[in-house]
């Protein structure tokens, strides 16, 4: 089964657009979203419709928890609360009764995969994992991980592969899952990357070949740029795409 991954739409529309164009060509047989789907842009609605039609499932993100009212977000930065207010006030009801019912976790045992927003290892919490330090808490549930656990939160495209004592970073490219060692991978970010690379992210995980694909894809960032400009959003929101941090 071929498994289409992407995760931090952030309510960009013209990246997630440039994303599902690239998926069709990949013969996908599902597709999961890992969270936040809005915060930031200029089209939670828009975005919300497509990731409600497409996936089998979407996962919380702390974006949406927030906008949900699933969650405290009093201490984020002012521009990013006044992002979350806006969205809360423009999403349909049906969208806002989809967020509201995200679940903070997704396994798929039979295929060996788990798919949660940040950290396994507090879901709630939204921790993040960029580093090896922070992979190397989840050993002490490594019995419990997948095979593989994607995430997302930080925007970074990273693999962690940990076994027994031992976490090792992989570099982010294409890589078959060795017997015996579970992976936490993050996906990147569709809307908004932060590693200056500005073009999409999005992933693929084959559970028959057991191998893991990060791929990229440039968009119209003039147009997702424009409409932040537009909108009563903190321009940088709009002005970070350009340079993809």
């Amino acid at each position: 089964m071929r498994i289409g991954i992407f995760s931090d739409v952030h309510a960009n529309i013209e990246a997630l657009s440039a994303v599902m164009e690239a998926f069709t060509t990949e013969s996908i047989d599902q597709f999961y979203c890992l969270g936040d789907v809005v915060g930031y842009g200029a089209s939670p609605n828009e975005c919300a419709d497509i990731v409600r039609d497409v996936t089998v499932a979407t996962i919380l993100g702390n974006h949406d928890a927030a906008v949900a009212g699933r969650m405290d977000y009093s201490y984020y930065y002012e521009a990013a609360r006044q992002a979350l207010d806006y969205h809360a006030g423009i999403l349909t009801p049906a969208n806002m009764a989809w967020l509201k019912g995200l679940p903070y976790k997704q396994e798929r045992n039979d295929i060996g995969l788990h798919l949660c927003h940040g950290s396994p290892l507090r879901l709630e919490e939204f921790e993040y994992i960029f580093a090896p330090e922070q992979a190397r808490e989840c050993l002490s549930i490594i019995e419990q991980l997948g095979d593989i656990t994607l995430i997302g939160h930080s925007h970074l495209c990273k693999v962690f592969a940990l076994r027994p004592g031992e976490v090792q970073e992989l570099p982010a490219t294409k890589f078959k899952l060795e017997r015996g060692t579970r992976y936490i991978v993050s996906v990147g970010s569709v809307g908004q990357p932060r590693d200056y690379d500005n073009r999409a992210s999005y992933t693929i995980y084959d559970s028959d070949a057991r191998t893991f694909e990060f791929k990229r894809v440039e968009y119209d960032i003039e147009s997702a740029a424009s409409k932040i400009f537009d909108s009563s959003l903190e321009r940088n929101f709009g002005n970070r795409l350009f340079i993809g941090v």
